[in-house]
């Protein structure tokens, strides 16, 4: 990508939480051919570090292994941080566990709440005092939350705040000149979801369910997070940024 371009991360720092694989991997990927020097987030060192070394080709990517749900870890890895400087934070990590309402206990609530919410709300505000003018906040939430289906209430809930945390926080940040948005994927071909990529029905449901009749590609993320990490998205915040083939548009 030309220096010049309005889509250009030269020169900046992102952290990316939750990006050993999956749609996580891929925005870190995004954001590293964008020319982002990329501090990629797990919790295992391992597989923080081979993920990282996977994409060095491509730019400068760099481990940073913390649980984002453990307030300690996450305060030390903020005093690591290169510089004690961050221009885009990526609030990846998500935890769901589908089941019917009766079947979680009020614990597994809250840990939900916790990875997928509270977390957020932590490393944003940690974030946000690294940032200068122009730092960018993205929070990943999902279809299920302005969307709902049974079996799926705590993860909804959580991403339904998610969003509102995204708008929250855009109001507090603007003055700042800290923009605030989010993406909100639909149904992507992950290594999580390979159970369900497998099963020829739910092929044929989404062909029939969204407006391009298919599963999202991983890599079909990155374009979304190097547009709201940049420059061409100045004056866009609060937003969120459905990325879902058609999913919540289709009737």
């Amino acid at each position: 990508m030309a220096d010049g371009s309005v889509f250009s991360l030269k020169g900046k720092r992102a952290l990316v939480t939750g990006a050993t694989q999956g749609l996580g991997f891929e925005i870190a990927k995004a954001l590293a051919d964008a020319g982002a020097r990329v501090l990629l987030n797990g919790r295992d060192a391992a597989r923080a570090d081979a993920a990282a070394e996977k994409l060095r080709a491509i730019g400068d990517v760099q481990a940073l292994v913390f649980d984002v749900a453990d307030e300690a870890a996450v305060a030390s890895a903020f005093e690591a941080l290169p510089e004690r400087r961050l221009d885009i934070l990526v609030n990846n990590v998500g935890l769901r566990d589908r089941r019917g309402l009766d079947d979680h206990s009020l614990d597994d609530v809250r840990a939900m709440l916790n990875v997928n919410l509270v977390a957020p709300f932590d490393l944003s505000r940690r974030a946000a005092a690294l940032m200068g003018a122009g730092g960018r906040i993205i929070n990943i939430t999902s279809i299920a939350g302005p969307l709902s289906n049974k079996g799926d209430t705590p993860y909804t809930i959580a991403k339904g705040g998610l969003t509102s945390l995204t708008r929250a926080l855009a109001a507090e940040l603007g003055e700042r000149q800290i923009t605030v948005n989010a993406i909100a994927p639909g149904f992507f071909a992950t290594e999580r979801n390979e159970e369900l990529t497998s099963d020829p029905s739910i092929d044929r449901w989404l062909e029939q369910r969204t407006s391009l009749g298919r599963w999202a590609r991983p890599e079909e993320i990155g374009g979304a997070a190097v547009f709201l990490a940049s420059e061409a998205a100045s004056y866009v915040t609060g937003h969120v940024l459905f990325v879902d083939g058609g999913y919540a548009a289709h009737f």
